[in-house]
């Protein structure tokens, strides 16, 4: 049992530097390793660095590229306008009554390929312009918003948290998507519903805020601004539908074409050469170190460098023989099945707050783990990335910087916070969880 004692202080001890001394998850992640490596006697310490060394590469070989791609994508559809565009065309089209509505299907879209806090931010001052103008409740189509946000930012590639977590299981990124949307969608219609009934009974003062509200002529149509975005993960889908056994295309010169352009690299490359054609006026400094390719690969640095550590923990955790321990003392974890990954990264992210971290996190820690939990083929693996993902939205509260976005641009108190946004995590995470479950019964 000593292994898996041990497991559990390696949990803890990076909930404790991340939490206690702020310590970079980066550096947790890799303590956490050599931590448990030095004290398992399943494995040498000169193992141990050989093992780091593989995980960091191989995780980063295989997802590196797409999260920098996705975060270019996302910072070209932020400094353009592209995603104000389509948030003010989405509230046209839906009408007054839809307010609530609009913002949770906006967040949704919005937070494939733009950071949940950075999105908020941008779209907050819309919002709840919008709501004064259709008299309904500020808090309302605040949590709306935030909750749309956080389901896609957790569970829809190519957003870093579950391409990283992708990477790490080795689940095929293209059923992924596929699951994502319908476990999402059914998240989506029960916090829209949750922050529409919740939050009439929060009364905040109307304010229309037009400071960060952009010239809707110099933003990209709505058509160029969400090409983007689905180009990449039409592509991708279509490459993972095609390598059905039953090989539902068919064969030839298309296949093959679809094969490369589908692969997650290129097509998340694609998807970012076609961003480049959303501002009004493109300058040749926005690819540059200091422009907006350097403000994107700055910003996606942290999340890589993450990644790549939760998949040297991973990688320790399987060379040290842990899914063997585990088979051999623990017995009926089958029963538990999907609510593992579901468990373990509620547990990480109410601990420590990051949902990204508890994504990396819970991946590298289940991965050795998901053939004793009967989840070890195709659909399983990108079932319990999903999971993961699902379980890393609760809970929301004062250790996440995402609660204090939402509270403090929305000007809730604690309290305030505490019921909406706390809660509403709580809601969108048991209900898609619930979905993964049936989900991994029925495939």
């Amino acid at each position: 049992m000593w292994p898996i004692i041990l497991l559990l202080l390696s949990i803890l001890l990076i909930v404790f530097l991340t939490n206690r001394l702020k310590l970079h998850p980066f550096f947790s992640l890799i303590l956490a390793a050599f931590f448990y490596g030095s004290l398992n006697s399943n494995i040498s310490l000169s193992e141990v660095i050989i093992s780091i060394n593989n995980g960091f590469g191989k995780t980063l070989g295989y997802i590196g590229i797409v999260i920098l791609a996705g975060s270019i994508i996302g910072k070209f559809l932020e400094n353009s306008g592209g995603a104000f565009r389509m948030a003010d065309y989405a509230y046209r089209k839906l009408g007054k009554k839809r307010v609530t509505w609009a913002n949770g299907i906006l967040g949704y879209i919005i937070s494939i390929p733009v950071f949940c806090d950075a999105a908020f931010i941008i779209l907050s001052p819309l919002s709840r312009s919008l709501a004064k103008r259709a008299a309904v409740p500020v808090a309302s189509c605040a949590i709306s918003l935030s909750l749309g946000l956080y389901l896609t930012h957790s569970m829809v590639p190519p957003t870093p948290g579950p391409v990283a977590a992708a990477g790490i299981i080795e689940a095929d990124l293209g059923l992924i998507i596929i699951f994502a949307i319908i476990v999402s969608i059914a998240g989506l219609v029960a916090g829209v519903t949750f922050a529409k009934y919740a939050g009439r009974k929060v009364i905040l003062p109307y304010e229309e805020v037009s400071d960060n509200i952009p010239d809707l002529n110099k933003t990209p149509g709505v058509f160029k601004s969400i090409i983007p975005i689905l180009l990449p993960l039409i592509l991708i889908i279509l490459r993972s539908i095609s390598n059905y056994p039953s090989h539902p295309f068919g064969g030839g010169m298309l296949i093959e074409i679809l094969d490369i352009i589908g692969q997650p690299v290129v097509a998340l490359i694609i998807g970012a050469l076609i961003s480049f054609g959303l501002p009004a006026k493109f300058e040749k400094g926005m690819l540059s170190s200091s422009g907006w390719v350097g403000e994107a690969v700055t910003g996606a640095a942290g999340i890589i460098v993450i990644t790549g550590a939760g998949g040297a923990f991973g990688q320790v955790l399987k060379d040290s023989g842990i899914g063997d321990v585990i088979q051999d003392n623990l017995t009926g974890l089958e029963g538990i099945g999907i609510w593992l990954p579901f468990i373990i990264a509620s547990a990480l992210k109410t601990a420590q707050g990051s949902s990204t971290v508890a994504i990396i996190t819970t991946a590298g820690l289940v991965a050795p783990m998901l053939p004793v939990l009967g989840l070890d083929d195709p659909n399983s693996r990108a079932l319990a990335v999903i999971a993961i993902g699902a379980g890393s939205m609760m809970i929301s509260h004062t250790n996440d910087s995402f609660f204090w976005v939402v509270s403090q641009m929305t000007k809730l108190n604690l309290s305030q916070g505490l019921k909406l946004q706390s809660l509403g995590s709580v809601v969108v995470g048991l209900v898609t969880g619930f979905v993964v479950w049936i989900l991994n019964m029925l495939f």
